[in-house]
């Protein structure tokens, strides 16, 4: 009986000192540097978007930040890395439409769930898709586009970031939407898809604005349309998809932080404030204006239920599309 109690004693104290050392680390957090994994190569859209928040969140956080891009499969590599990770707060994933919403759909066999393996910590960027062309194409509009492929079925080749990435969805909801079609090539992310343009090797693209906004500024290629339900304030002058004529076409990009899951709330709260602070700076959000996108943030409730609803969204527009990879 006396060793029993004894025992229960030890284990109430261990607990205790669990908990202490639990709620210390917590407190103290960030107490060393904090890696970021981002899915996708230098110069992606992704990738340029954190890179220009990471200074003012290290300011934040009172730690420096490793950013580390790991590549592969379209985005899925990272996002497992960061999944399978101790939820300590110390490694942490840059999320976005391809791999955490899509990928669920496209992928016969995923080693991850992103709804059950990752915790959301916010938003910080919502981003357009351009259609663009080269500026020698003879396409001036979507309308001259669509006409093409339909008297030319699977002729013109239609350029994406990879198969099941954000692009391929929003070419082939374009295609699936006006019955048409056209020759899918897969390029191994936006800036090799963007840059098939101007070597004649595509004749269109439809991918995130940062991509091909500086050649569309500098007239080498010219923008059709843009994806979302309303203009882009960076191209006032392109039109909706909708605007050209097919009701119903919406396709963005969200770019979010997210943590493995089972990191203690106080953490995850603790990242959610700083970034909520930093997209209030005004010079932040000039210069994702200038990247063609939207400074934007929510809290970690929010950004869930908001994977959920573009997961269960994306769900239809893949099965429509017919795409999968096993």
């Amino acid at each position: 009986m006396l060793k029993s109690i004894q025992r229960l004693i030890f284990l109430l104290l261990m607990a205790c000192v669990s908990l202490t050392h639990a709620q210390n680390i917590e407190t103290n957090y960030p107490s060393k540097p904090i890696r970021i994994i981002i899915p996708q190569s230098s110069g992606s859209a992704t990738d340029t978007l954190i890179r220009l928040i990471a200074p003012k969140l290290t300011e934040q956080l009172g730690q420096a930040l490793i950013l580390e891009n790991k590549l592969g499969a379209g985005g899925i590599i990272g996002a497992d890395f960061v999944a399978k990770s101790p939820p300590d707060g110390y490694t942490l994933l840059i999320g976005a439409t391809s791999w955490i919403t899509i990928a669920p759909h496209v992928y016969g066999k995923l080693s991850y769930d992103p709804q059950k393996d990752l915790a959301p910590i916010s938003i910080f960027a919502v981003g357009q898709n351009v259609l663009a062309v080269s500026a020698t194409s003879p396409y001036i509009n979507v309308k001259d586009l669509i006409a093409n492929m339909k008297a030319n079925p699977n002729t013109l080749n239609m350029a994406s970031a990879g198969i099941g990435s954000t692009s391929h969805l929003a070419g082939e909801m374009l295609t699936s939407m006006a019955s048409v079609s056209a020759v899918h090539v897969p390029y191994k992310g936006a800036g090799p898809s963007v840059m098939s343009l101007l070597s004649g090797e595509s004749q269109w693209v439809f991918t995130p604005m940062q991509g091909p906004i500086a050649l569309i500024r500098s007239g080498k290629l010219r923008a059709l349309a843009v994806g979302g339900n309303v203009r882009s304030a960076i191209l006032p002058d392109v039109p909706t998809v909708k605007e050209a004529g097919i009701a119903g076409y919406e396709m963005k990009n969200w770019y979010g932080l997210l943590a493995p899951a089972g990191t203690p709330k106080a953490i995850i709260d603790k990242l959610n404030a700083a970034i909520v602070k930093v997209l209030s700076n005004p010079e932040i959000k000039e210069q994702f204006y200038a990247q063609g996108s939207e400074p934007t943030s929510n809290s970690p409730q929010e950004f869930s239920q908001f994977i959920r609803d573009e997961t269960e969204r994306m769900s239809k527009v893949v099965k429509k599309a017919g795409i999968k990879i096993e």
